[in-house]
C-alpha cells in the first residue's frame, strides 16, 4: 500500500483533518471514528514515554512506533520529526529509516536542539541556511516522490511573522513539499502567512492550551490551510481521565462507580478484531 500517494489524494479534500495519536490502540480508535489519515506527535509520543518534548526521543525509538500504527491502522501516517535527529547527514538517514517504515510523510522543524514546545517561549533557531540544506538532504534521500516532505518553521515567537515568511520561502526553494507555520497567535496571523503561499499546502497547529486560539477546520480551510492536526487532545483526554479514575480508586478502594466511563471488554475486542485473530488461529493450525 503507497500510503504517500494516499496521503497526497487526500490533500485535494480540504481541509484533511489528522488527529494526534500515539499509539497503535488509539490509531484505531481514530480509524473508527472515521478519520482517514493520522498524525504521530513527538509531544504526545515523548509524554506517553514518560519523557518532555525537548528531542530526547531517537530516531529508533519513533520509527518502531511509527511502523506499528502504520501496520495496526493501515492508515496514512504524517511524523513529526522534531529536527531530524542532527544536521543535513542525519535527516538524510531519518528520511531513509522513516520512509522504510511505512509512513506517509513527515516534518521537521527549524529549532536547535535541545528544542522546546512550539507553544513554549526560549525557542531558538538554526540558520536559514542549514535548515535549507537539512530540506535539500530530505529531498535527496527519500526513494519516492510522493513521500512527503514538510518544512514547519518556529520563526513567528522568535524572529517576527515577517521573518517566518522569509524562511518558509526559502525552504520551499529548497525542496519541501508544505509548510507548518508554527505558534501562530490569531487568525489574522494564518490569513497574512498564508496569502505568500496560495499553491502550498499548509498544516495548521490547533492544539490546546497554546498560542494559538481556537479556530475550527472549516475557518482553517477558508484561511488557505490544507492540513489541520490536533497533535495531543486524544494523550489530553486519556491522562485526565486515568488520573480521575485512579483518584477514585486511591479513595473508595474500588472502581465499580466508574465503570460507566470506561470501555467495556466488548468494546474493546471489537475494536481490536479479536474475532478475526481467533479465526486465524483456528485456519492455520496444523492438522
Amino acid at each position: 500500500m503507497n500510503h504517500s500517494k494516499t496521503f497526497r489524494e487526500l490533500l485535494k479534500k480540504r481541509p484533511l483533518v489528522l488527529p494526534g495519536i500515539f499509539n497503535p490502540l488509539v490509531g484505531l480508535a481514530a480509524k473508527k471514528a472515521g478519520f482517514k489519515g493520522l498524525y504521530l506527535s513527538g509531544g504526545a509520543l515523548s509524554a506517553s514515554l514518560g519523557l518532555p518534548d525537548i528531542g530526547l526521543i531517537t530516531l529508533n525509538e519513533l520509527a518502531a512506533h511509527a511502523r506499528a500504527i502504520v501496520r495496526a491502522t493501515e492508515l496514512p501516517l504524517l511524523v513529526d520529526a522534531d529536527t531530524g535527529f542532527g544536521e543535513a547527514v542525519n535527516v538524510y538517514r531519518t528520511v531513509q529509516v522513516l520512509e522504510e517504515s511505512g509512513v506517509a510523510g513527515l516534518h521537521i522543524e527549524d529549532q536547535i536542539l535541545p528544542k522546546r514546545c512550539g507553544h513554549l517561549e526560549g525557542k531558538e533557531l538554526v540558520s536559514k541556511e542549514a535548515m535549507c540544506e537539512k530540506i535539500a538532504a530530505a529531498v535527496a534521500a527519500r526513494k519516492s516522490k510522493d513521500f512527503f516532505l514538510m518544512a514547519r518553521t518556529d520563526a513567528r515567537s522568535v524572529e517576527g511573522l515577517e521573518n517566518a515568511v522569509v524562511r518558509a520561502k526559502a525552504y520551499l526553494k529548497a525542496g519541501a513539499d508544505g509548510l507548518f507555520p508554527e505558534g501562530l497567535q490569531s487568525s489574522e496571523e494564518f490569513k497574512k502567512f498564508a496569502g505568500h503561499f496560495s499553491k502550498t499546502p499548509l498544516l495548521a497547529n490547533m492544539t490546546e492550551f497554546g498560542k494559538t486560539p481556537f479556530i475550527d477546520t472549516d475557518q482553517f480551510d477558508k484561511l488557505g490551510y490544507s492540513i489541520v492536526i490536533f497533535p495531543v487532545t486524544a494523550l489530553r483526554l486519556a491522562m485526565k481521565a486515568v488520573e480521575e479514575g485512579f483518584d477514585e480508586i486511591k479513595k473508595k478502594g474500588t472502581q465499580k462507580n466508574i465503570v460507566n466511563k470506561m470501555q467495556t471488554r466488548k468494546e474493546l475486542y471489537q475494536l481490536l478484531d479479536y474475532e478475526k485473530q481467533v479465526q486465524l488461529d483456528k485456519r492455520v493450525r496444523y492438522k
